[in-house]
């Protein structure tokens, strides 16, 4: 079983280093599936050794082994979180289409979060992939399943564009795409709490903003990240906390 683990964990970490790839050249339009990975300073090319996750940029102290440039920490974090969360996946599910299908969806939530913090946006082609990807996976598991996920889609769809309506342009376009996307991984049930514990952390992470004088009341604040985490909490442990939370109200 140990071995086990550690092999869904490695293969997160090398998941996680493709998922670094398409955070850099996806908001630039390039493709992810074709050319070498290169240090961004001096150009030059990277080989295997450059490129083992996590403990290249430990065993390289963070810089680059040709030029000595400075390496992103977002590298070895972006590793770690994947193959964290592949490896939560798996204890929770073990091996089957539903972990395949969770694996999935979490890659494209880090890549969306990320790329939000980056740029302020959420790319169309990232939702697309996960519509692609997710109505199969769907389907094969079961019917009840495509139906929920279905209903899920257009209900978090509609729920987020009222809210960027009403707020007239709080909620951006890629918001509003990702908690559709959302709602065919999770279903109705699952989207709910997921947006309900996206706006809980997001607001009180926006009040801590406003309070320490670190963002003004129009200044934007990335919202994927805050879906992000209310879509992996949500899928992994949805309902234990349902269950604490009616809990608290005997």
């Amino acid at each position: 079983m140990v071995i086990n683990y550690v092999f869904v964990f490695l293969l997160g970490t090398c998941i996680g280093s493709f998922l670094n790839v398409c955070i850099f050249r996806i908001p630039e339009k390039r493709t992810v599936i074709a050319g070498s990975s290169y240090c961004c300073a001096c150009g030059q090319k990277l080989n295997f050794l450059d490129m083992v996750p996590i403990l290249s940029y430990l065993f390289l102290k963070g810089r680059c082994r040709y030029c000595g440039a400075r390496l992103s920490i977002q590298y070895p974090l972006v590793e770690l979180l994947s193959g964290v969360m592949f490896l939560l996946i798996f204890i929770k599910h073990g091996f089957g289409l539903s972990s395949l299908m969770l694996g999935v969806f979490v890659s494209i939530l880090i890549i969306a979060a990320v790329i939000d913090i980056h740029h302020r946006i959420i790319p169309d082609g990232l939702v697309v992939v996960g519509l692609l990807a997710g109505i199969p996976l769907t389907v094969f598991q079961s019917t009840d399943k495509l139906v929920n996920g279905v209903i899920g889609f257009f209900t978090a769809g509609i729920i987020m564009l009222v809210i960027a309506v009403v707020s007239k342009g709080g909620m951006g376009g890629g918001d509003i795409k990702l908690s559709a996307l959302m709602g065919l991984y999770l279903g109705w049930q699952g989207v709910f709490l997921a947006l309900f514990i996206s706006f809980f952390f997001g607001g009180m992470t926006g009040i801590y903003l406003l309070l320490s004088g670190r963002k003004g009341r129009k200044d934007p604040v990335p919202f994927g990240p805050f879906l992000a985490l209310g879509a992996v909490l949500a899928a992994l442990w949805g309902n234990e906390l349902l269950a604490w939370y009616f809990g608290l109200w005997g």
